[in-house]
């Protein structure tokens, strides 16, 4: 018999995926994030699979140096956002529930897709 907790079952999470995708502008901050859920995760007793990193999304902006004259005189800016992918498998509640309560920075944007 299933266990019910918070409208889910726990059986129910059972042959399920839980894959995370985060994005930063700095990577070192990221890569400490996807550590610190990692380790959180197999402390609770599920498999991880990751960090995988994505390819890096770079945009670069051209502007113009001077505000009214000297049009050949451009800058250039770049904005790289890093990404890396982990999947966990077949979670258990107890690492479901640390995956909740895990306090990040706020430079990371987690998506989260069950």
């Amino acid at each position: 018999m299933a266990r019910k907790n918070k409208g889910w079952s726990y059986d129910a999470m059972a042959g399920q995926k839980i894959r995370i995708r985060l994005k930063s502008y700095d990577h070192a901050v990221i890569d400490s994030a996807a550590r610190k859920i990692v380790e959180t995760v197999t402390r609770a007793g599920a498999t991880v699979v990751g960090p995988v990193p994505l390819p890096t999304e770079k945009n670069v902006y051209c502007v113009i140096r001077s505000p009214h004259k000297y049009k050949d005189s451009r800058e250039h800016f770049e904005m790289r956002t890093h990404k890396r992918l982990i999947d966990i498998v077949d979670p258990t509640p107890k690492a479901v529930d640390s995956l909740m309560r895990l306090d990040l920075a706020d430079d990371v944007n987690i998506e989260i897709k069950l």
